[in-house]
């Protein structure tokens, strides 16, 4: 797939497959948080200027911390451990968000996806412990939340 960046990061205008099918900003989006995205640079005769950062999925020593830390999917209540769970960047990898643990979270597909299309916004709390805050036609306080169903073992 290829986007612009400011289709990418402002939603401004779709991408397209290589295949020529166009995507909508929101379905590039998606496709960003989950696939291999490598960012390059082009100029005017689409010559590479710059190739931006290749490590975006959590693997190796860094997810093994994440799997300390969060024990299983993350979200308030989910049981769901953590071989059925990705790691999600807390600040999109397309915002520019670090690989890194304090960006990051684990998720299971259901809540993946609940943090991408609904109202759930998730942050990484002074502590380090993620905190999930709710939306606001569930909680007017939007009081954040988290999981302690991992933290029993």
């Amino acid at each position: 797939m290829t986007v612009s960046l400011d289709a990418l990061v402002n939603g401004v205008r779709a991408g397209a497959l290589e295949s020529g099918a166009r995507l909508t900003p929101g379905a590039v989006r998606r496709l960003a948080c989950d696939a291999a995205v490598l960012p390059a640079v082009l100029g005017g005769n689409s010559q590479v200027l710059d190739v931006g950062r290749q490590r975006r999925l959590f693997t190796g020593p860094l997810r093994r911390a994440l799997v300390l830390r969060d024990g299983g999917c993350a979200f308030p209540g989910c049981d769901r451990p953590s071989r059925w769970c990705d790691g999600h960047h807390v600040r999109h990898w397309a915002d520019g968000g670090a690989t890194a643990l304090g960006n990051a979270v684990l998720l299971c597909g259901h809540h993946h996806r609940l943090i991408h299309h609904g109202d759930w916004t998730v942050r990484i709390g002074p502590d380090g412990q993620p905190d999930f805050l709710p939306p606001r036609w569930l909680d007017p306080l939007r009081i954040p939340r988290r999981n302690l169903y991992h933290r029993r073992c």
